[in-house]
């Protein structure tokens, strides 16, 4: 199995910039298509990104197209999610996942990492 933990979230203002990073151990994620996911209090995980297990092909939410690029270092066994033009909306816990697919659905990736809180204000 793989072992993944998210960092990089933090409190920003609107319009500001966070990377986060998914690390993982255990296995490389070269093994592994790579996807965001977030959920707000209150409401279902949705999809954020995702990238094949190439790196050659990346999905994104209609929500966050051309304000978040997803991208993977092999030689850092890293996923990094940058985001940009931060919305109060943005605000939620956001996961990292490995899966054998670059998909919209969270039930189709089989390992998760803890979370990590990012919150923007107005």
């Amino acid at each position: 199995q793989v072992q993944l933990v998210e960092s990089g979230g933090g409190l920003v203002q609107a319009g500001g910039s966070l990377r986060l990073s998914c690390a993982a151990s255990g296995r490389t994620i070269g093994s592994y298509a790579m996807g965001w996911f977030r959920q707000a209090p209150g409401k279902e995980r949705e999809f954020v990104a995702a990238i094949s297990r190439s790196g050659g092909e990346t999905v994104y939410a209609d929500s966050v197209k051309g304000r978040f690029t997803i991208s993977r270092v092999s030689a850092k066994n890293t996923v990094f999610l940058q985001m940009n033009s931060l919305k109060p909306e943005d605000t939620a816990v956001y996961y990292c996942a490995a899966g054998l697919a670059a998909t919209v659905r969270p039930r189709e990736y089989g390992y998760w990492g803890q979370g990590t809180q990012v919150t923007v204000s107005s």
